[in-house]
């Protein structure tokens, strides 16, 4: 690394300093809504990564024939042991997947049900029985007794749920 900072060039301009995002130029805020469904894909990458943390030892275990040798049992154990282990790590990936949480796109949306005693007919007789129920025109100028009943004082402003808090560097 020393001897990189004596022999590397050093020159800096506008355009070596802005961030890298994948060639585009950086552009607006980076306070932006962030889908969850991205932390459950990425904990599921973790956990199945973690998986290959446990499964390279058990392998080199049960690979030596030095060990198995000795005792017999070695090999039984380290293979039972990690039936045991992916057989854990595999009903959790069947339940996120029955979840649905591996579907990116839910494809199914689910409209809730609800028990009521009112019959279907009355639904569909108020849904076709449109003449009875008279949509009035919009009209931007308000009637004389309507403009009465509209209230004049403005609604409280209402704060922001997040505000983010940038602090300045102390050296500057």
């Amino acid at each position: 690394m020393l001897a990189n900072k004596l022999i590397a060039l050093s020159k800096p301009n506008p355009e070596k300093l802005t961030s890298y995002e994948c060639g585009e130029e950086p552009t607006g805020s980076a306070w932006l809504p962030f889908n969850s469904r991205f932390y459950v894909i990425a904990l599921i990458f973790l956990l199945f990564d973690v998986e290959m943390i446990f499964i390279f030892p058990w392998a080199t275990v049960y690979a030596d024939k030095g060990l198995i040798a000795a005792d017999a049992r070695w090999g039984v154990f380290t293979l039972t042991e990690m039936f045991v282990f992916v057989g854990i790590l595999i009903l959790g990936l069947v339940y996120v997947w029955r979840k649905g949480d591996l579907d990116w796109i839910k494809s199914k949306p689910v409209a809730p049900t609800v028990q009521v005693k009112i019959p279907v007919s009355l639904y569909e007789k108020l849904n076709t029985d449109i003449g009875t129920y008279k949509v009035k025109a919009f009209n931007v100028d308000l009637e004389p007794e309507v403009a009465a009943e509209v209230v004049t004082a403005p609604a409280p402003a209402r704060k922001p749920m997040f505000k983010p808090n940038f602090k300045k560097a102390a050296d500057e």
